[in-house]
């Protein structure tokens, strides 16, 4: 159903441009709905949030909009009997439009129109995402605790096993020699899984300089298209205006190149495609433990697949060491690329569903006294 524009102009109480002035300054996602349920107005951020324009909100049911049988609406109707405003914390929206997202919700009966209401999405993300950077944090710190202890523990006493076993297929029997030959190879195997971890310990410094992320991406890109991504279509959505990353080249190419790699896996045969994407966006600031300066996010780098999305089941672990959803996989490849955004000061996070998941990596740019220093020399 729709009523387009039928509301346009005529919200109560305040004056119209007044109004809209105060909705769109406001970073959260803003609804004025009649009595049955139709959208009377909107702010900016719903814009956003939905990625439609308000002209094709105006008028519309709000069910047209979310699925019909979603939580949202029977908060909606208690909120209207009651005529009280109502809070519901933690409310997973989800559609393919807006994706996974978890959302605090506000109904605020409007006093002038019986049945009328003000809904007001907050969304968690930005509490998820610091709970989430810290929780890879200490995945990362206790993988790295893990590797030193194995370097240490596991790979001597294994050469001394090699050793012994190489001596052993001398002198023994030919059918014998077999096993022999076995603890060889298994000792072998082992110290290789070793040397895997041992990439976490690395206390190396970071070594932050300014970062194209453009040449970055299109490295990988031709990477994955030459050999594992062949199958895979590739869609550029890129913010030519971008500013620089403060990061590591090598490291960021190694952070993307695990992305776009575990996406041209994901994705079908035929029909199969990847979007990278990179954006700019404002007002994105993370805490940093230990100290109280916070780290402005503004950069953001996306990778999109049509694949048949991840399990929900390891949605809270993915990016825990031996996690992951392959036969032969180890499930070390996102506990490093968690690791190298930590690093980097950014945060990691993604939303996943058949046929869309996106993995979103926030970044810090160049400081503008850097880029100043630079053009002084």
């Amino acid at each position: 159903m729709s009523r387009k524009l039928a509301y346009v102009g005529k919200v109560p109480s305040v004056p119209p441009l007044e109004s809209a002035a105060i909705l769109n300054a406001l970073v959260s996602p803003i609804f004025v709905l009649d009595e049955e349920g139709f959208i009377a107005q909107v702010n900016g951020s719903a814009e956003d949030f939905f990625e439609l324009s308000i002209s094709h909100m105006v008028g519309v049911e709000l069910k047209d909009l979310l699925p019909g049988d979603s939580p949202l609406f029977s908060i909606i109707e208690h909120a209207r009997q009651t005529d009280a405003p109502l809070v519901e914390y933690g409310m997973v929206l989800d559609n393919p439009r807006i994706g996974h997202r978890i959302m605090d919700i506000q109904v605020s009966p409007l006093p002038e129109r019986r049945g009328w209401v003000v809904l007001a999405l907050h969304e968690q993300s930005i509490a998820v995402k610091m709970g989430h950077q810290l929780s890879h944090r200490n995945s990362a710190r206790s993988v790295s605790a893990m590797a030193a202890i194995m370097a240490h523990e596991v790979k001597n006493p294994l050469s001394g096993i090699r050793g012994a076993a190489q001596l052993l297929e001398q002198y023994c029997a030919p059918d014998d020699r077999v096993l022999a030959q076995l603890i060889r190879d298994e000792a072998d195997r082992i110290c290789a899984l070793v040397d895997r971890m041992e990439i976490f310990s690395e206390q190396l410094p970071l070594e932050p300089g300014a970062v194209n992320i453009h040449s970055v991406l299109e490295h990988v890109r031709r990477i994955a298209a030459a050999g594992f991504g062949s199958h895979v279509r590739f869609v550029e959505n890129y913010d030519p205006s971008l500013p620089s990353v403060l990061g590591n080249r090598d490291q960021l190419i190694q952070v993307f190149l695990n992305l776009v790699k575990n996406a041209a896996e994901a994705v079908p045969i035929e029909g199969g495609e990847i979007v990278l994407g990179t954006a700019f966006q404002h007002g994105v600031r993370l805490a940093v433990p230990g100290s109280d300066s916070r780290v402005h996010l503004p950069l953001m780098i996306t990778v999109q697949d049509n694949g048949g999305g991840i399990p929900k089941d390891l949605h809270e672990h993915l990016f825990d060491p031996f996690v992951t959803t392959k036969s032969t996989g180890t499930g070390l490849g996102l506990a490093l690329v968690a690791k190298i955004v930590g690093d980097h000061g950014g945060v990691i996070e993604f939303d996943s569903q058949p046929r869309r998941t996106i993995f979103r990596v926030m970044l810090p740019m160049v400081p503008q006294e850097q880029i100043k220093g630079d053009e002084a020399e």
